[in-house]
């Protein structure tokens, strides 16, 4: 039996504002079937290529790090430290929870793995206290 839904990097995006508006990346930084190596590989690309992130899996008790070494990997990229970022756990969940805050502040953000992290790209801002990645329509040449 196949149930449709939605993924939690649509949904949470959605109880945050509209941080996915525009090119994004999806990474896992769980290393059980990926190796730690790849994962820094696709992180440092995504954040050069200034994509919005979307961060599953970021933390567990056996490995309670890797949501700071993703954002030391991100901040050595090139990625600014006062990027908008935002975190949702539980999404769609009773005790759902959503943050907003910097890269510099997620990077000592306690999480598990019930929790999905976003991080913005360069144009992303926060407007009525919700995460926001503008498209860029308003701003382009008729």
């Amino acid at each position: 039996e196949v149930v449709p839904g939605i993924t939690a990097a649509c949904g949470g995006a959605a109880v945050l504002g509209a941080p996915l508006t525009h090119d994004f990346a999806v990474v896992s930084l769980s290393d059980l079937l990926t190796p730690w190596e790849k994962i820094e590989a696709r992180l440092t690309a995504a954040a050069r290529a200034d994509f919005v992130l979307c961060l599953y899996n970021p933390a567990s008790r056996s490995r309670p790090d890797y949501l700071q070494r993703a954002c030391d990997i991100l901040l050595a990229a090139g990625k600014s430290p006062d990027t908008v970022c935002g975190t949702v756990r539980n999404i769609g969940r009773a005790g759902e929870e959503a943050g907003l805050l910097t890269l510099g502040q997620l990077r000592d953000t306690q999480v598990d793995m019930f929790t999905t992290v976003f991080v913005g790209n360069s144009q992303t801002k926060v407007l009525g206290g919700k995460m926001v990645t503008p498209r860029g329509y308003l701003q382009r040449e008729n």
